[in-house]
Order: C-alpha cells, then sequence, then structure tokens
C-alpha cells in the first residue's frame, strides 16, 4: 500500500502514518499484546492467593476490562490517530492531562515490555539448563538480563522496520501461542475427565480465602488484561478504522478472556498435588512456574514442560512486539505534539515509521530491565494504566457533551451509566494495589512529578509556541480586577452589549473584555483564517465608543476558532473574566437550540456569571423591574438591576422587586416571601429600592401586567437540581420572549461538582416548547 504524505504539522506539511494493517492484524496485535508473561507468571500466584476463584477473578477483570474497551471503541472509531487515549484526553481534558495520559502510557508499556523480555530471558535460560547446555559460567540472573537485551534489541529491529513487518511477525507470534495454550487446555481437561476430584475443587471451598482474595487476585492479574488499547494506538495505520477498530478490540477481548478462564480452570482442576495439599495451594507454591507443572504432569512423553517453556517464550515475544509498537506510537504522538523532544516526531523517509520514537521507547525497555526492580515498577505501571483508563472514560463523557455530531463507528450504550461504572471500578483497583505494593505507587507518583516539572518547564513552552496562533490582535490599555466579557459578531451587538457592558464594568471599576471570534471554516487551517481581521476591527472599535462615554478601560481581542462558544468559553477562563454578557434578539436559526449555536453551550455550564440579554428598542432607564423567587441567581439579579440603575440616563433609577404569590396565599407563605426578599437585599445599600407582592395564578402572566412603566427587566435563571440541566427555566424565557422592553436573564457560573456533571454526566440541554 502506497503510504500517504507526511501527522504532525511543521509548517504546511504533515506527518502520517502509512494504513496498511487489517482486522485480523490489529486483532492479533491486541491478543498478543493481553496474552503476555502475565498469564505464564501470575496464574500460579493468583491461585494460591484466591484459590479456584481465579476463574471468577479472571472473568471479573474481563468485566472490568470490557467496560474502558467500550470508550476505546467509542473514541478509537473517531479518532484513528497514533495516540490513543493520550490524544483524546488532550482533547477532552487540556494540555497537562494529555500530557500526563500520553507520558503515563508510554512509561507504562514500557515497563510492561522490560517485564516481557525479562521473563523470555527467565524462560530462554531456563531451557538452556534443561537442555544441559554450557552456561559459560554466567549466573542465571546475567543469563536473564543477555537475553532480555537480545530479544528487546531484535523487536526495536522489527517496529524500526515497519508496521507491516511488525505486524506479520506478531500475527505468527500470537498464533502459535494461541495454539500452544490451546493444546495446553486439551491435555488439562483430558487429565480432568480421568478423576471426579477436580468437581469438589470446584464446588467445595471454591472461596477458601474469601472475596478479597479474588480482588487481591485481580490486581495481580490485571496487567494480563492490559494490551487491547494497542488496538486504538494503532488507528492512524488500520485500515477502515471506523468499521475494524471497535470490531478487534471486541474480538481480541474475547478471545483472551476466554482463554484465560480456560487455563485457569485446566491448572486448578488437572494438578496433581503432593498428599495432605490444596490444588491452588500446590499452584501458589511453584508460583511463576505454576502453569509449567501443570504441563509437565498432563502432557504425554513428559513434553509439557518443555512446550509450555516454548508457549512462554511465544507469549512474551507477542506481548514486546504489541508494547515497543505501542509504547512508540504513543511517544510519536507526544513528538509531535511538542510534548516530548522533535525527534520522536520524525518518520523514516524509506521505511515511513517512527524510527526514533521505536528505538528511545526501546532504550528505556532496556534501562528499566537492568536497573530496578521490574515487580514493583511494573505494578506502578498497572496503576498508571488504571489512571490512563479513568481518563479516557472521563474523556469519552465529555466529548460526548463537546462533540455530539462526531461520526463514531461505536457508541457506548446505556451512556454514561457504563463509563461511571468503569471509572469507579478503575479507582477501586489502583488504591487497592497500595496494599500490594506501596513501593509500585511511590515510584508512579515519582515518574508523573517527574513529567510535570519537564512539562512546565520545558515542552508546554514548546506546545504554546508550536500552535497555530489562535488570538490574531489583542490590545490592553489599563488591567483591572473585574472583568465583563463582551463577545460581539455585529454592529447591532457591540452597540447594545457595549453599552450594558460598560455600564456593568463601571458599578465595579472594572474593564470591559471586547471579543471578536472570528469562525474559521474547516476547510481553512487556523493560520489562513488572518483573512478574517478586518472585519472584527469595527466591532470592537464601537464597543470601545460606548465604553468611552462612561470611562471605562477596554481589553479588546481577536480570537480565531472552530466553535465559537469554545472559543469565548477559552477566552473567560483565560482572562478571569467575572461576567459574560451575551445577546439574543429573540430568535434563532439553529435547529434544536433555544438561544443559539453559541449561547447555549455557554449557558448550560457558565464559567463564568452570564447575562443574556433580550434586547429591544433603546429607552432611558428611569425604572426597573426585578421579579423574584428567592435563590442564588435572584440575588445576583438583584444586584445587577441596582448597577444598571445607579447608571440611569436621568439620575438613579427605581428598583422594584416584584413577588407574585397564589391567591390564596396564607400568612406563613407571605412571612417566608418577605424573609427571602430580605435576604435577596442583605448588603445591598440603594436607597431607591421597593418590594411588591401581587397575586397571580401564572406567574409570567403577572410579570408581563405589571411591567407597564419599566424600562429594563432583570430576572434570574430558575435554580438547577444537581442532576438536571436548564438553561435559564422556563419562566424567564417567558418574561424575555413576551416583555416589550430589553430583558436581562441572569444565571450564576457552575460550581466544580455542577460544571463536572453538566460536562461529563448530562446531555446537552434541549428546548421544550412553550405552552
Amino acid at each position: 500500500m502506497t503510504a500517504p504524505s507526511p501527522t504532525a504539522e511543521r509548517g504546511h506539511e504533515k506527518i502520517t502514518l502509512s494504513r496498511d494493517l487489517g482486522l485480523f492484524t490489529i486483532t492479533m496485535i491486541g491478543v498478543g499484546g493481553m496474552i503476555g508473561a502475565g498469564i505464564f507468571v501470575l496464574t500460579g500466584i493468583a491461585a494460591g492467593v484466591a484459590g479456584p476463584a481465579l476463574v471468577l477473578a479472571f472473568l471479573l477483570n474481563g468485566f472490568v476490562t470490557s467496560l474502558t474497551a467500550m470508550a476505546y471503541a467509542e473514541l478509537g472509531s473517531a479518532f484513528p490517530e497514533a495516540g490513543g487515549g493520550y490524544l483524546w484526553v488532550k482533547d477532552a481534558l487540556g494540555g497537562t492531562q494529555g500530557f500526563l495520559a500520553g507520558w503515563m502510557s508510554w512509561f507504562a508499556h514500557a515497563v510492561a515490555g522490560s517485564l516481557y523480555a525479562l521473563t523470555f530471558g527467565r524462560f530462554a535460560t531456563e531451557l538452556i539448563i534443561m537442555a544441559g547446555l554450557p552456561t559459560y559460567g554466567l549466573s542465571v540472573r546475567h543469563m536473564t538480563l543477555g537475553f532480555m537485551t537480545l530479544i528487546i534489541a531484535l523487536f526495536t529491529y522489527i517496529n524500526y522496520r515497519g508496521a507491516s513487518e511488525t505486524g506479520a511477525v506478531g500475527n505468527i507470534v500470537t498464533l502459535t501461542k494461541v495454539v500452544i495454550l490451546a493444546v495446553f487446555i486439551f491435555f488439562g481437561f483430558l487429565a480432568m475427565t480421568r478423576s471426579d476430584a477436580w468437581v469438589v475443587r470446584f464446588t467445595t471451598g471454591f472461596m477458601p480465602n474469601g472475596f478479597v482474595s479474588v480482588l487481591v487476585a485481580m490486581g495481580l492479574t490485571f496487567i494480563a488484561f492490559e494490551g487491547y488499547e494497542i488496538i486504538a494506538q494503532s488507528g492512524e495505520e488500520v485500515i477502515d478504522p471506523k468499521r475494524n477498530v471497535p470490531r478487534a478490540i471486541f474480538i481480541s477481548i474475547a478471545i483472551t478472556v476466554t482463554i484465560y478462564v480456560l487455563v485457569g480452570i485446566a491448572a486448578v482442576g488437572s494438578i496433581t498435588p503432593p498428599d495432605g495439599m490444596a490444588a491452588y495451594e500446590y499452584l501458589g507454591l511453584k508460583r511463576e512456574v505454576a502453569i509449567v507443572e501443570v504441563a509437565r504432569q498432563t502432557f504425554p512423553l513428559g513434553l509439557g514442560g518443555v512446550i509450555l517453556l516454548l508457549s512462554g517464550l511465544a507469549s512474551t515475544m507477542s506481548a514486546l512486539n504489541a508494547t515497543t509498537y505501542s509504547s512508540s506510537r504513543v511517544s510519536f504522538a507526544m513528538g509531535r505534539d511538542h510534548n516530548l523532544p522533535e525527534a520522536f516526531a520524525r518518520i523514516h523517509p524509506k521505511r515511513r515509521t517512527p524510527h526514533w520514537a521505536v528505538i528511545f521507547s526501546g532504550l528505556l525497555m532496556g534501562l528499566m530491565g537492568w536497573s530496578l526492580p521490574i515487580e514493583d515498577v511494573a505494578a506502578s505501571a498497572d496503576i498508571m494504566f488504571l489512571m490512563l483508563f479513568l481518563q479516557v472514560n472521563l474523556a469519552v463523557m465529555i466529548m460526548r457533551h463537546q462533540r455530539p455530531d462526531l461520526e463514531r463507528g461505536f457508541k457506548i450504550p446505556w451512556f454514561p451509566v457504563i463509563p461511571v461504572v468503569a471509572i469507579l471500578a478503575n479507582a477501586f483497583l489502583a488504591i487497592h494495589l497500595f496494599s500490594f505494593s506501596a513501593i509500585a505507587w511511590y515510584a508512579g507518583i515519582a515518574w508523573v512529578v517527574i513529567g510535570l516539572l519537564a512539562y512546565y518547564a520545558h515542552f508546554s513552552k514548546i506546545e504554546a509556541m508550536e500552535k497555530p496562533k489562535e488570538i490574531l490582535l489583542e490590545e490592553v490599555l489599563i488591567s483591572r480586577d473585574y472583568s465583563v466579557l463582551v463577545p460581539v459578531a455585529n454592529d447591532e451587538q457591540a452597540r447594545i452589549l457595549g453599552q450594558i457592558g460598560a455600564i456593568l464594568a463601571w458599578a465595579h471599576n472594572g474593564e470591559v473584555l471586547a471579543l471578536h471570534v472570528a469562525r474559521v471554516p474547516p476547510q481553512l487551517t487556523l493560520g489562513e483564517g488572518r483573512i478574517f481581521l478586518k472585519e472584527g476591527r469595527a466591532y470592537l472599535d464601537e464597543v470601545i465608543k460606548q465604553a468611552k462615554a462612561r470611562e471605562v478601560p477596554v481589553h479588546t481581542i481577536i480570537r480565531l476558532g472552530r466553535n465559537v462558544a469554545e472559543a469565548v468559553r477559552k477566552t473567560a477562563l483565560e482572562n478571569a473574566s467575572d461576567l459574560i454578557v451575551l445577546g439574543w434578539p429573540g430568535y434563532t436559526n439553529t435547529s434544536g437550540k433555544l438561544f443559539g449555536s453559541v449561547i447555549d453551550p455557554i449557558v448550560d455550564n457558565p464559567p463564568t456569571d452570564v447575562a443574556v440579554v433580550r434586547y429591544r428598542e433603546r429607552r432611558p432607564v428611569r425604572a426597573v423591574l426585578v421579579p423574584v423567587a428567592g435563590g442564588p441567581n435572584s440575588r445576583r439579579a438583584v444586584k445587577m438591576a441596582v448597577d444598571m440603575a445607579q447608571a440611569g440616563d436621568e439620575g438613579p433609577a427605581k428598583v422594584t422587586l416584584l413577588h407574585v404569590h397564589p391567591p390564596q396565599a396564607h400568612n406563613g407563605y407571605m412571612i417566608r416571601a418577605q424573609q427571602e426578599l430580605n435576604y435577596i437585599q442583605e448588603g445591598i445599600d440603594y436607597p431607591l429600592i421597593e418590594t411588591r407582592f401581587v397575586a397571580g395564578t401564572n406567574i409570567a402572566d403577572a410579570v408581563i401586567e405589571n411591567s407597564k412603566g419599566y424600562d429594563l427587566i432583570v430576572v434570574g435563571a430558575t435554580d438547577e437540581p444537581l442532576f438536571k440541566n436548564l438553561l435559564v427555566g422556563t419562566l424567564p424565557e417567558r418574561i424575555a420572549r413576551r416583555a416589550s422592553v430589553t430583558v436581562v436573564m441572569v444565571k450564576r457560573r457552575s460550581g466544580p461538582l455542577h460544571a463536572f456533571v453538566r460536562q461529563a454526566l448530562l446531555p446537552p440541554t434541549k428546548p421544550k416548547p412553550l405552552d
């Protein structure tokens, strides 16, 4: 297959990888990544912990794995690029979280590769000893490290050669391993038919050490279920990724879990322990060679031990191949995002592979294998995998909210229940691993700290310099603590919102941040969006004119963006704005939106306090009406009304707080209503405030009927329950649509918990038809 032209942008050049991996090849990469050293080394140890319930631990791990696999399937089919979880987390959660995802993923895969290479070296050494071949005075450890170095070098070279060669070799190795394990299962089950002992083992004392031991076994063996994510990381080289990535993920997990469960049953059911010892205890005693002992007992001609060692060699090679491939693709993606040195992003001119990323990943594997206690560091890699999976589940939830129109080859069912359960399960297993290896947690924390120091000291600055410049123009005269953000898209908005923004900034001795977002169509790069610079300048000049009348300083920005709402949100967060003033003409041309494609996403989850202005014909402000129902938004509405009234055209204007009560309201209700009005006015020193109580069966009708003689209405948004999204509520919307004067709808910023729930758990708010 002809490789496309180079996916990191350098100037106008793009660096991409060739697409030549089919469904069978990437499925084998996933199977090879999962069936590695874990099934051989950890089965005996886990059986000693959980007993025959080892099989249950395998099934539960398969369930937990499948939950996160759904997130990988959805995002992998939507973003078929090298880097996988690193890129998704970076896109959804931001640069620092994205860097951490890649940093942890690269380290975790490299350390897992070291574990597989060390296991290969140990098995190869065992074979030489069994065969009686000369060792030339070398110790077992030195021979193990020597074989480890050779196998890492071999698979570094194979991955350097290219994905086709990588896939072809990986297919052969993985198929060999699966066949040998199938033979192991066959002879194990055959041995079980010769005796009824296996029935007793699985029906009596199935969980000898309680359910907690099953959880421990899950933690011990979880690394054996990592590997499917490699499929998503290879998306840039997969043929038809929207279809093949999800299918390969689920097929590889189904194959792996089936093999693990059958191997567990065969191991516990077929082994013959010494007298007085339970089968699971004997497996635990044999530890990493337990499977070899089972094969020695069950295979004919006494060849089982040798065959299983050969299978172990094949398994560790296929897993090493997969982790070398994966770690290099993650580091390649980080390199082209300038989160690692530029060399990681270079593509070999002939092989079309990220050759330096492959080489550096191989060196990291070798370094870890030679210098560190691999068992504890492998456990810390396990922790980082779990943290990465947690981040990916958060990313898929946020992407559903932020990018609902994204084309997905697979969508998680029962959303968001499955990602939430996956997050809780991954966090639980990660925390539980502390009891297994505290050193693993310390090592993981140390690696994260090193990464963060490198990111903030160097890579974040390089990343920022290399990004396309979103801000075309920025002018700051005087910086003030209080900032009113006024996004404008036309002359009318600039005039009306500029005036209101200037009044509100003046009331707080603040500044106006005038923003125009130039929306760049998909067919243009952000850099080419500079052609829109001229059209935005006139709108900002109008805001400056309105602010100058109040002697309020103006900070102006023209920004490029694909999504105007996200650009406004970014600007508010980057400049710590205290209030956003948005303009609504009373209608929208966007189907399925209440206020429009820009206002709805911002008001749905406000990054700061928001005022939506339903503007009408300009009239002097002599009286302001504030319908109140209690709550934080009503209090904000009263404060804003006072700010507007103080700047009345003919001197300070009066402010009327209007409470609509049921016609037959009892005394207790009226007392509580008065107390609420008193609370709302606490700390507001304005002598021209009055309160009115009117009876009415329909609040909106009552407000409209009593709005005659007022020049402005300010109303607070309806307060939201935690797990329900409202834009501003039907009452403020009804008032805004029906009133003959300008209406300002006020909503407070989202708190951290509300922001998370709205961003990750709740779907975007959809308008309901008004009666």
